[in-house]
């Protein structure tokens, strides 16, 4: 069983990675959890992990000629499998994005979800690709008009590759936005999951180097992440002809 959510925006700033690793701890009430950080370029959930020491990263197995497995870049923490991604330069210089297609089948034979926090904008190959590997796309929007518009360019090119919307989370909350909510029900191809309320606890807990449930697992913006974890109907999958999918999926143009 196995099934791989990107989480993808179309914007930075919207809460993205806090929502990657949320979600993943709350599915991980009953399921077997892998997070990648496939932000190649601006990546920072080796921050939220606790993994800003971590020796070997995700740009390790993405660089050719190396003999590194994947095992070495995947870290158990919170009740995860965390695969982080390196912050140097250098290291995003040398990775070759094709690559992860092989690191998320390697992934795929040993987990139930995958969850791949993907880069905020579609302007590049290492940027898209996740979005196409994925299943279905957790869509994660600040409540206004702009950011649903980015949203739904990131729903459209990812139904472009067969990536269906597994929902629409709406994060940074000052208001229960129901209108908002309700245009995001009409246009989206999933429903919205939740409205998580703007929180000093998720401030907090990005301070403290540890994902959101784990640092304020009470908080009301927890409760939300929860609920919207619930509303995830994990689909069953052939971890093989999943990895086999996976390893053959054509690397996309830049949109």
């Amino acid at each position: 069983m196995v099934e791989a959510f990107a989480v993808a925006s179309g914007k930075g700033g919207t809460g993205k990675t806090t929502s990657t690793l949320a979600l993943g701890m709350a599915l991980a009430a009953d399921h077997d959890v892998t997070v990648v950080d496939a932000d190649t370029g601006m990546a920072n959930l080796l921050f939220h992990a606790g993994l800003d020491d971590a020796a070997v990263t995700l740009h390790d197995l993405l660089v050719g000629g190396t003999a590194t497995d994947v095992s070495e870049a995947t870290y158990e923490r919170f009740g995860l499998s965390v695969v982080p991604c390196g912050t140097s330069l250098a290291g995003f210089e040398a990775a070759e994005p094709e690559r992860l297609r092989d690191v998320v089948a390697e992934l795929a034979r040993d987990t139930d979800v995958l969850l791949l926090d993907s880069p905020a904008a579609l302007g590049s190959k290492s940027a898209v690709l996740p979005v196409v590997l994925a299943d279905r796309v957790v869509v994660v929007v600040e409540p206004t008009i702009p950011a649903l518009s980015d949203g739904l360019k990131v729903q459209e090119y990812a139904r472009s590759y067969g990536t269906e919307t597994a929902g629409v989370l709406f994060n940074k909350v000052r208001s229960e936005a129901d209108g908002v909510a309700a245009q995001a029900e009409r246009h989206f191809g999933g429903p919205v999951l939740a409205n998580v309320p703007e929180s000093d606890a998720v401030r907090a807990a990005r301070r403290a180097g540890k994902p959101l449930l784990a640092h304020a697992p009470e908080s009301e913006a927890a409760a939300r992440y929860r609920r919207a974890a619930d509303r995830l109907d994990v689909r069953d999958g052939d971890g093989d002809a999943v990895a086999d999918r996976f390893r053959s999926a054509v690397v996309p143009d830049t949109p």
